[in-house]
């Protein structure tokens, strides 16, 4: 199966968990509570040092059956046999980036406001990141926040790629997130700063309705993929 779809299956199984420091029993225990993707961020960070967390990461990911995005790297992620990379609005184009790694990643792109959502959906990403929905204190410099009718407008112009909500998210105010019809979250202080690290990936989890109720919520629908993509 194709990356970009092995990826976007993943999604709705389980928390999108973010790896931000070289530790090996975080990683273990992400994927292990029942985190689908592990995507691997170190900032900042030398070259060096992000191939070893990285390969260490496929590890531990290929033990779990879970799937490896590495954030901004191309070379990385296609060095160290990654299932995708994540791109920001800063980074190398999405055009441009379908173009070189072709069908060997998967690529999500982080969004901030409906206008990125829209550029995106034209050459059919396998997720868009989207927010900050909330405040939130991950990053020194962040975007505005945007709220949930924002998120829920940004799942609509979306349409079938799915849409992983970013920023500010706990356990409380997913309800209000996946009421907006995002495929998946992404928390990182929220889980990686938790006294019960494995606990806190279990209620993220337990909030989603994709695991609870796919009569309700359906299926993420696969819509045809960018000339570079396919």
């Amino acid at each position: 199966m194709h990356a970009l779809h092995v990826v976007r299956a993943s999604l709705r199984r389980g928390l999108y968990a973010v790896l931000d420091r070289d530790d090996e029993q975080l990683a273990r225990t992400l994927v292990g509570a029942g985190a689908q993707v592990l995507q691997i961020r170190i900032k900042p960070g030398a070259v060096d040092d992000i191939v070893r967390v990285a390969r260490m990461a496929r590890r531990v990911c290929n033990d779990a059956g879970a799937h490896l995005i590495v954030n901004d790297r191309i070379d990385i992620a296609l060095a160290v046999g990654a299932d995708g990379v994540h791109l920001g609005q800063t980074d190398i184009p999405l055009a441009d980036a379908c173009a070189l790694v072709g069908t060997r990643l998967a690529i999500g792109i982080s969004t901030h406001n409906l206008d990125q959502v829209r550029a995106a959906v034209q050459l059919a990403p396998a997720y868009i990141a989207y927010g900050p929905v909330f405040p939130t204190t991950t990053k020194a410099t962040p975007d505005p926040v945007q709220g949930i009718p924002a998120l829920r407008a940004a799942v609509k112009a979306a349409g079938d790629i799915p849409v992983v909500a970013i920023g500010g998210i706990t356990p409380v105010n997913s309800r209000a997130v996946y009421g907006a019809r995002a495929a998946s979250i992404c928390a990182i202080r929220a889980v990686n700063s938790a006294p019960d690290v494995a606990a806190a990936v279990r209620a993220f989890r337990g909030c989603s309705p994709w695991l609870k109720n796919t009569g309700t919520y359906g299926i993420l629908r696969y819509g045809p993929a960018s000339v570079h993509l396919e």
